[in-house]
């Protein structure tokens, strides 16, 4: 599903009709504002953001300069993407570092928004920034809370200090000494969370800030609860001063109010947002790329980035060699499956490309199952047969059909298909042809 699908596409509807009508008038521009304000408050955006938006966006859109330029409803579009750049954020805040080490960052929120796992995938993009974290168990009420962060721990390979259920505030202290004396850059702190807000945490959070120099407070919401993120977002950080939030499950049923409101009602940026349940799906939170997706214009940074993580350097440069030389094997496409899957998947993919929202691409509709089906047709193959794929006849389909739990009809697919990509990669290469996905 693509982030804020609902929102996306109501905008992209109104914009397209817009479009549609080449000049525009003050009150088409003032009709349509109201058409965007709808969409915001049904996307559980905040009352006061949302009226505050469409004033700011308003202003700008019915000036002399868009309305006598020649693409009026594009200098209209220009104008939402900044606004909601604006509204989110300037740019992404990064985590601060303490001048004296170990920074210590403290993370809380209510029960449910997944923040013990969190502190697993914040640990993991410390680790890819070089950084020594080490994680804390301060939940001492949650029954297994310690041995799930401890589970958490071991598979972002990662050192969990805890001591029982002693107080929170003396075994936060207790890590930054045994950080300090250990060679650990940062420490992450799991703190209890409960199913609303009440004194209790807040007192005990505030124990384990008196207790420790905490350098960043950030708060894990869910964001598929819309204006309740905002509310608990706003209550902790009038109780603790927050200096920044990470957004859960905007993989889920998301509409959008949660991650357009939180920054204009808290003052606090977005830093990170969780978009899967594996340790790898935590993202940097940058505005000027999640407005891009709003609008349906795609997140083709973020696509570079997840492919630099997938493939080095070396297997690109390869792969573009075997592309020239028309020497790509059956072993290349199974590699191409495999850091598909890196990446996170077909579906996940596509949707950040430009025009995704339009298409109407849903995960559904790229076969993962047929992608799997595929990978084992491969690997029931010998290395010879995969090199040289014509020589696999009928007695050889019977045996890879066999071994891979598939059928001779599929393996003479995924061969017609592997000489279809074949014949495509030579297209590329002279400069014609349109890219098509292998499956």
């Amino acid at each position: 599903m693509a982030l804020f699908s609902s929102l996306s596409e109501r905008l992209n509807h109104i914009f397209s009709k817009l479009t549609k009508r080449g000049k525009l008038t003050e009150l088409e521009i003032r009709s349509a504002m109201r058409e965007v304000r709808i969409a915001l408050l049904e996307a559980d955006v905040n009352l006061r953001v949302a009226k505050q938006f469409i004033a700011d966006v308003s202003e700008k859109a019915v000036g002399q300069k868009v309305l006598e330029s020649l693409n009026p409803a594009q200098q209209v579009i220009k104008i939402v993407n900044e606004e909601l750049i604006a509204l989110m954020g300037s740019g992404n805040a990064k985590l601060e570092v303490s001048p004296r080490l170990p920074t210590v960052i403290l993370m809380c929120g209510l029960q449910g928004a997944g923040k013990t796992t969190l502190c697993g995938k914040l640990a993991l993009q410390l680790k890819k920034q070089g950084k020594r974290p080490l994680l804390v168990a301060c939940d001492i009420y949650r029954p297994a809370a310690i041995d799930q962060l401890k589970v958490v721990g071991k598979k972002a390979d990662t050192e969990v200090f805890e001591k029982g259920t002693q107080t929170p505030s003396k075994t936060a202290k207790q890590a930054v000494e045994y950080a300090r004396k250990m060679g650990y850059d940062t420490v992450v702190v799991d703190t209890a969370g409960r199913l609303h807000i009440d004194d209790a945490l807040m007192q005990e959070l505030e124990e384990i800030k008196k207790e420790v120099d905490v350098t960043e407070i950030l708060l894990t919401v869910d964001a598929m609860t819309g204006q309740d993120a905002v509310n608990v977002a706003e209550t902790f950080n009038q109780r603790l001063g927050i200096t920044g939030v990470i957004l859960t499950k905007l993989d889920g049923d998301t509409r959008g109010g949660a991650c357009l409101s939180i920054k204009a009602v808290t003052g606090k940026p977005i830093k990170f947002i969780g978009v899967g349940e594996k340790l790898t799906d935590l993202e940097p939170f940058y505005p000027e790329r999640m407005a891009s997706r709003i609008l349906g214009m795609g997140d083709v940074l973020s696509l570079i980035e997840k492919a630099q993580e997938a493939v080095s350097e070396q297997q690109a440069k390869e792969m573009e060699r075997k592309m020239r030389e028309s020497s790509f094997t059956l072993s290349d496409y199974l590699t191409q499956f495999e850091t598909l899957k890196r990446m996170g998947g077909a579906g996940a993919l596509m949707n950040m490309l430009p025009g995704a929202g339009r298409l109407k691409v849903k995960e559904g509709d790229i076969d993962e199952k047929r992608i799997e089906r595929t990978k084992a047709i491969i690997l029931s193959m010998t290395q010879k047969e995969r090199d040289n794929p014509q020589i696999i006849n009928y007695s050889r389909k019977k045996r890879i059909a066999s071994g891979s739990g598939t059928s001779i009809q599929e393996i003479n697919q995924l061969l017609k298909q592997f000489e279809q990509t074949k014949q495509l990669m030579k297209q590329l290469k002279g400069g014609k042809g349109k890219m098509r996905l292998p499956f």
